[in-house]
């Protein structure tokens, strides 16, 4: 199975949302190299950033998903190197 390295970046502007993105993001655990959660207490958002080596479409999938909830904005940058496993 071919995959690829990303970094996504998640900003949590409702802070009801922070459940719900957490329980995505533990679905997709197998393929979260590693993540870095930043509580902005004074302008009541998170920031999320999160290291992914996954097949692409699983990757899309994972920020689809996070995109829909309200209050939630997600980016996605993908390395050029697609790795065969």
């Amino acid at each position: 199975m071919d995959s690829r390295v990303a970094v996504m970046s998640i900003i949590i502007d409702n802070l009801d949302a922070v459940e719900q993105v957490n329980a995505v993001l533990h679905e997709y655990g197998e393929y979260i190299i590693g993540r870095m959660g930043i509580p902005y207490r004074q302008r009541k958002i998170s920031i999320i950033s999160i290291a992914l080596d996954a097949p692409q479409d699983t990757i899309s999938a994972l920020s689809g998903r996070i995109g829909k909830m309200a209050g939630v904005s997600v980016k996605t940058s993908f390395s050029s190197v697609i790795f065969h496993d």
